[in-house]
């Protein structure tokens, strides 16, 4: 579900199941609440306890608990709490889904608890036939995220056997939350024609599968290839409604993780899905390029899709447009049409749309090197991988970078045309002599390295063999190039592990002091209620070298109140004195003018460091639609702020934005439009 007027939810296998249009009004707490509260504290102690008992034999070299079912458990207070935090009782069952919830922790810990010391551990939980909750601890922000496993007869993690996995992505459901997302899994039975391990993520809620609710797929899977043997060639995308534009989304960005990919309903883009006909500015509207998943339907050539709509839906243009695009471009993708039904999958359709993946399934991808004739587009090294081929820069960003290539069947030469590419990756493998637009070179003629790929930068005439690691030394990045994740813009920080940094000094400027920490507050209140974690914080005496060697910095105030921000202003494009902000040329007075940006870390130049900015947009595009968690500020922004009398926050007008070039650097012109 993407649209409030179209909510719709497919679980499990059934064909249609669709759930009411979402309420947003936040419900008062229950009369239950005061003991929800004092059995969720009760729980969380007992597992806190548990932990540090853990911690402390694991310090001594002693068998542990595993950490992963230690997070099977906390997934459950969390859930109790969570609900609780933000009021989520959308309906009277709630309270005693969340009851339910508190004494299936109880229940596991106890298990847990009652094993003998030394002993490995397998819960019933571990192996049970059908569906159960499972939880991780997330990198992002070190909560706990759950996702169900639905497992049928016969899976043996200890077994030699590798299964195929389905990865299923749900709908939007404006009132599900993490008890919600128990109920709806937890102990339903194994449909009796799934052969097939099945991984429901939770996407930290209603998101589209965008920012931290992308890593949580990413992190749901990785957990489950721990725990089970899965067959990385067999994996299954799909979804539909909010899981069909999540499908999309990650079928297209990544389209060698998958067998088959199948986004059912959904949305490619955001102008035709909003129906807004004024361009955006510029800053936005190139960053609408990282997920706007029509543009990258040349990728459909690497993957094989199926799509489904509703003959009467109006979601079913996502499928009709992108089928279109990819049709022009010489690649099909298959389109289903559900005859007379709307927002929902015809259960016959259905049937011929699960065929598809199955079949495609049980083929599975080709094994490394895997598939040698390729076509591959992206907008952004964030997503810069296809089969063989990294992409490690980019001449412009937000233009298309696109990638051909295929087997030469006289020579055998592997033969490639690029567009857009600065620095590539090929992997060592998959041929003998490469010819890369036009110019022959021998992979076997590269620099010895016992790295698996051999890299190829574009020169002034033509591609050369490089010594990327060295030429590049891609520890330090002293040319600071945009890379895979370190390629902006702002909201990208927050993909990986990060940590907000409060200054503990006096600031040059109350007034722009207040407005950070309005900014951090505003994150804060955002991120627990709609990505389902708390943002880390520390003050700036407090940030550790462990904290700036893992971590991207986020830093709220100004160099005279934050310590760290006032050792790397230097090494920022910007100046910033008592008296004003300079930027791009241009001075503004921090008493009403705030700076954001992203950049790469003085301190640690792998990572990020951001000023003065949580994600870039706001509560309303939560509550509006997926289709509107697009960037707001590019890379560099200052924004006039104001205080509003009836919010007590502030209201804030973008006086200049704008994205920097593929070395960090503002580009001397504005690209010209496509």
């Amino acid at each position: 579900m993407l649209r409030l007027s179209h909510v719709a939810l497919l679980l499990a296998l059934s064909p249609v199941l669709l759930f009411n249009t979402p309420a947003f009004a936040q419900p008062a707490k229950p009369a239950g609440a005061k003991r929800i509260q004092a059995e969720t504290k009760a729980l969380q102690a007992a597992v806190d306890a548990f932990k540090a008992k853990n911690a402390a034999l694991e310090k001594q070299g002693k068998d542990g608990t595993d950490p992963r079912l230690i997070a099977d458990v906390e997934v459950f207070p969390k859930a109790a709490d969570w609900i609780l935090r933000h009021a989520e009782f959308y309906k009277p069952s709630y309270v005693a889904q969340t009851f339910k919830a508190l004494q299936i922790g109880r229940d596991r810990l106890k298990e847990l608890t009652s094993a003998k010391a030394g002993k490995p551990v397998a819960p019933s939980w571990t192996t049970t036939t059908g569906t159960t909750i499972r939880g991780y601890v997330s990198q992002v922000d070190g909560s706990v995220q759950p996702y169900a496993i639905t497992l049928p007869k016969g899976v043996n993690p200890k077994a030699g056997k590798r299964w195929p996995l389905h990865l299923k992505l749900h709908g939007r459901a404006g009132q599900m939350n993490e008890v919600d997302f128990i109920r709806r899994h937890e102990g339903k039975p194994v449909p009796k024609e799934q052969t097939w391990i099945q991984l429901d993520v939770f996407g930290r809620t209603n998101n589209a599968f965008r920012w931290s609710g992308e890593t949580d797929v990413f992190e749901a899977l990785a957990d489950v290839q721990r725990r089970f043997r899965i067959d990385r060639q067999r994996i299954t995308l799909w979804g539909f409604s909010m899981g069909g534009a999540g499908a999309w989304h990650l079928g297209l960005h990544h389209p060698s993780k998958w067998s088959s990919v199948g986004p059912g309903a959904g949305f490619v883009d955001f102008y035709n899905y909003q129906k807004v006909t004024k361009k955006l500015p510029d800053y936005q509207h190139r960053a609408l390029r990282i997920y706007d998943a029509v543009g990258y339907a040349l990728n459909a050539y690497d993957v094989p899709v199926c799509t489904y709509g509703g003959e009467n839906d109006a979601q079913l243009v996502a499928s009709t447009a992108t089928v279109a695009v990819a049709k022009r471009l010489g690649v099909e993708i298959k389109l289903l049409i559900g005859p007379g039904v709307g927002h929902k999958f015809h259960p016959d359709t259905y049937k011929e749309f699960m065929a598809f993946h199955l079949d495609k399934a049980a083929t599975g991808r080709k094994r490394y090197p895997g598939q040698r004739d390729i076509r591959f587009m992206t907008y952004t090294l964030k997503y810069n991988q296809c089969e063989w081929l990294t992409i490690e820069e980019m001449e412009t960003p937000y233009k298309p970078a696109i990638v051909t290539a295929s087997i030469d069947k006289q020579t055998g030469d592997l033969k490639l045309t690029t567009r857009n590419i600065g620095v590539m990756q090929i992997g060592r493998d998959v041929a003998q002599n490469i010819v890369i637009d036009g110019k022959k070179l021998r992979l076997a003629d590269a620099a010895e390295s016992l790295l698996p790929g051999v890299y190829f930068e574009k020169g002034d005439k033509d591609w050369v063999t490089i010594d990327y690691q060295t030429s590049r030394n891609f520890t330090s990045n002293p040319n600071l190039q945009k890379r895979h994740d370190l390629q902006g813009p702002i909201d990208d920080a927050f993909m990986k592990k990060f940590v907000c940094v409060q200054g503990t000094g006096k600031a040059w400027s109350a007034e722009n002091d207040a407005w950070a920490k309005w900014t951090l507050s505003r994150f804060e209140k955002n991120f627990d209620k709609w990505l389902r974690g708390k943002v880390p914080v520390v003050k700036d005496s407090e940030l550790t070298s462990e904290m700036i060697a893992n971590s991207n910095i986020v830093l709220f105030g100004d160099p005279g109140s934050n310590s760290v921000l006032a050792k790397v202003i230097a090494d920022l494009p910007v100046k910033w004195t008592k008296k004003g902000i300079e930027v791009a040329g241009k001075t503004y007075d921090p008493k009403s003018h705030g700076l954001s940006l992203i950049y790469p870390n003085p301190l640690n130049k792998q990572k990020y460091v951001v000023i003065n900015s949580g994600h870039t947009f706001q509560e309303d595009a939560f509550k509006a639609s997926n289709s509107w968690l697009f960037p707001r500020l590019g890379d560099i922004a200052v924004q006039k702020f104001e205080k509003d009398a009836k919010t007590a926050g502030y209201t804030e007008t973008v006086q200049w934005a704008d994205i920097f070039d593929s070395g960090w650097q503002l580009p001397v012109t504005k690209p010209k439009a496509e």
